[in-house]
């Protein structure tokens, strides 16, 4: 089976968070998995090669370096299990990141004992995604810069605490994350639909006009410079520009 690939610039490209783009490899064989991942992972900068087996995966491997890679546990071929476990005994050197549907303490012991960094049990949403990646790099000593800022707002990711002028600004976790993605990537503009898969997962059931709730609350809770910098796009959604910006980029 052909690997499927994206990229987002060569590997010296600079990531969101202001570092080198990481080199991401995820193996997942359920497509809405694979887009979301996919998709997410290259808005934040980063290099994403995606294998649907687990054959494949360790083929990839072996022609190129990844810093992560994303392994599902139930994998056609090869099990993610024994993909994992290939990946520690051929030494490379690179982080581990689990996915399984499967909620049984043996299922993550296991999963842990074959070299992964780190376990996600399915559904999970995209923040959860990036907070363990941030631990896992941390703890490997190739840590993130956890704090953000545009224009004079400011989040740090790891502490969860978000500043306006300096100010703290007191958030809802929904508000929080909105907040950091505006943050991150300012003057793109996210649909709804969009803000509903970063914030609760791909497969999300809901209205999304639960979003504007949020976005009106957060805009309420900024200074008033910044509070109208979260535009709503007609027909498109919002993104997050300063007063003097006068072009949103497509997202």
């Amino acid at each position: 089976m052909l690997p499927v690939e994206a990229s987002d610039g060569d590997r010296a490209a600079v990531g969101r968070w202001g570092v080198a783009s990481l080199r991401i490899l995820i193996v997942e064989d359920e497509p809405g998995i694979v887009e979301f991942l996919r998709a997410g992972l290259s808005y934040e900068g980063h290099e994403v090669t995606v294998a649907l087996d687990g054959r494949t995966a360790l083929r990839l491997a072996e022609q190129q370096p990844f810093d992560l890679a994303i392994l599902d546990l139930m994998l056609p071929e090869i099990e993610g299990q024994q993909v994992c476990q290939t990946l520690r005994d051929s030494g490379r050197d690179l982080a581990i990141i689990m996915l399984t549907a499967l909620r049984e303490t043996p299922d993550k012991i296991a999963g842990l004992d074959a070299g992964a960094d780190d376990y996600l049990t399915k559904p999970f949403s995209f923040d959860e995604l990036l907070a363990r990646i941030r631990a896992v790099l941390r703890r490997r000593g190739q840590p993130l810069p956890s704090v953000i800022e545009f224009r004079g707002l400011s989040v740090d990711v790891d502490a969860r605490e978000a500043r306006c002028d300096g100010a703290p600004v007191d958030l809802t976790p929904t508000e929080f994350s909105l907040l950091t993605l505006f943050v991150r990537h300012p003057r793109r503009v996210f649909s709804r639909q969009t803000l509903v898969n970063r914030l609760w997962g791909f497969d999300h059931v809901g209205e999304t006009n639960a979003i504007d709730v949020h976005i009106s609350n957060l805009r309420r809770k900024l200074g008033d410079r910044q509070r109208h910098w979260i535009r709503t796009v007609y027909g498109a959604g919002y993104c997050l520009r300063a007063d003097d910006d006068h072009r949103p980029s497509e997202g």
